[in-house]
């Protein structure tokens, strides 16, 4: 890569509406144009605009079904990026810089705060809360790296989550948070336990942004597997 490419890549995220666009998009799902021009206040042609960018400078992939243009995040590198951007920008929460504006948008952001998906992992509160009880059952070390121990492998085939590599992905990664400033569970086991909690109701989505909450079952299955007490995921 040279000093223009890089250049060229940084751009792509200097710019407040395209920010906004890959925000929404670490929450791991496919978006229409629409959906995206709504999420970030803009005219359908002014977000058509931004995402062919983002689709050329290859930041997002495209996918089309019927008349419905869909984009994500190109791939998890991708999100990775992103959030370590969003963690390095400052103090404030998940909307951004400076306070909430509204009572609204202060629901949201403490709703992020306790719980959300980084693209395909569970971050925030709920991730960190997840991880360090790993680390302390011995499932996950976090002093020489980020990884599993054989321990932690045998938990995730005890759950009937298969971590086979695939491409160059580790199995283990930690995952700046941008809220906490610790570092969350990514890579191929964050993202095997998050479908998992999703799959089995132990988690559900709340409203239309990233924020996940533990459902009582979800209580008990963590409390049970992990020994995470239910008043540290409310």
């Amino acid at each position: 890569m040279t000093s223009k490419d890089l250049a060229s890549l940084a751009s792509l995220f200097a710019d407040e509406t395209r920010a906004a666009f890959l925000l929404a998009l670490l929450d791991g799902r496919a978006w229409t144009a629409g959906e995206l021009a709504r999420h970030a206040g803009v005219a359908p042609s002014t977000a058509s605009e931004h995402l062919g960018k983002l689709v050329a400078g290859g930041v997002l992939a495209e996918e089309r079904q019927g008349r419905h243009r869909y984009v994500r995040l190109a791939d998890p590198g991708t999100a990775q990026l992103v959030e370590d951007l969003a963690a390095r920008a400052g103090p404030a929460g998940p909307g951004g810089p400076g306070a909430p504006g509204n009572l609204r948008a202060a629901s949201t952001a403490r709703a992020m705060e306790r719980g959300r998906t980084c693209y395909d992992h569970f971050a925030g509160r709920l991730g960190i809360t997840i991880t360090e009880a790993m680390t302390g059952r011995g499932l996950l070390r976090q002093d020489t790296g980020f990884a599993l121990t054989d321990q932690g492998l045998a938990w995730f085939e005890g759950l009937g989550l298969s971590l086979t590599p695939k491409g160059r992905r580790p199995v283990a990664r930690g995952c700046l948070d941008w809220t906490e400033r610790r570092l969350h569970l990514a890579g191929l086991a964050g993202s095997a336990l998050c479908r998992h909690a999703m799959d089995t109701g132990w988690c559900v989505r709340i409203g239309s942004e990233r924020a996940v909450k533990v459902t009582p079952a979800g209580e008990r299955a963590l409390e049970a597997a992990l020994g995470i007490d239910a008043a540290d995921l409310r």
